[in-house]
């Protein structure tokens, strides 16, 4: 039985492996220690994020929800129906992109959602989790374990690095968030601990030094956007390491890296609205004219 929370990626794997479970599985231990709740109960809490994950995604795909802002609404469902047409990326990356801009749709229209870990990098694990179980007939029973697995890859970011936006920048929102979602769908695949641990650690690869720069400081531009790009981050990152493909820096080493990436990164750069695409004259324009509508 796990006594303790994960220190980090090492002593995860390293439990998987001599225990021969899974990742999700040892999250599950883990969470009935702590909680003293039964395994039932666990699994039953974790069953309801996954029914708030699926509804956001269905109600971003099946409604125009404009946010108050009027800067987000109804491209989800444009690249949705797109993707039933030979995309270059492929109908199922299309359209797994689709849902994760569905998600943050509905988050901006102050919807519900599920923060993955945060409200800004919500739509990347349930698009993802979502349109492959479409895709590929999982379960909720499997969705309901990749779920454990991707909280298990976020709790050690969360001890070890950050997953906030003003502390590490967008790398540490989507990119943990693409991490997360990474690792999910290499088990539910069948892959092994390390290999879920290898496609997070490629996720993030992918975008270091990634910044967080909202527009008028709403989570919308370009933050929608770039759950597109982290669930497709996810798939490819899983595709690699179930391929057998590995990430030549460790998994903890990769989190560590983010961790002195995001602390380097200007504070203009960290979700303060001062920097990057946030100060361009339209996006000036923009946070003028919501100021506005605000006063």
């Amino acid at each position: 039985m796990i006594t303790q929370a994960f220190a980090n990626g090492e002593s995860l794997r390293k439990y998987c492996f001599e225990h021969g479970v899974t990742i999700a599985e040892a999250m599950q231990l883990r969470e009935e220690h702590i909680s003293e709740q039964t395994r039932e109960e666990i699994r039953g809490e974790m069953y309801k994020n996954l029914v708030v994950m699926r509804d956001s995604v269905y109600r971003g795909l099946s409604e125009k929800v404009e946010s108050v802002s009027g800067l987000s609404g109804g491209e989800a469902a444009m690249l949705f129906k797109y993707g039933k047409y030979s995309p270059f990326s492929g109908s199922n990356a299309c359209r797994a992109a689709a849902s994760a801009m569905a998600v943050v749709e509905v988050n901006a229209s102050m919807g519900c959602i599920v923060a993955a870990p945060t409200a800004g990098a919500s739509g990347i694990l349930a698009g993802v989790l979502i349109e492959s179980a479409r895709e590929r007939g999982w379960t909720d029973e499997q969705l309901v374990d990749a779920l454990f697995t991707a909280g298990a890859v976020g709790l050690i970011f969360a001890q070890n690095a950050t997953i906030s936006g003003a502390g590490g920048g967008c790398q540490a929102e989507t990119g943990v968030a693409a991490a997360m979602a990474a690792a999910a769908l290499v088990e539910v695949s069948g892959g092994a601990a390390v290999q879920a641990l290898d496609a997070a650690a490629m996720a993030i690869k992918n975008v270091l030094g990634l910044i967080c720069d909202p527009v008028a400081g709403l989570v919308e531009c370009p933050c929608i956007k770039r759950n597109a790009l982290g669930a497709v981050n996810a798939m490819i990152c899983a595709d690699m390491a179930l391929a057998g493909v590995t990430s030549l820096i460790p998994f903890d080493e990769v989190v560590a890296t983010m961790l002195a990436v995001g602390r380097d990164i200007r504070p203009e750069y960290r979700e303060t609205a001062k920097g990057g695409l946030a100060v361009t004259p339209t996006g000036r324009r923009v946070a003028e004219r919501v100021r506005r509508m605000q006063a």
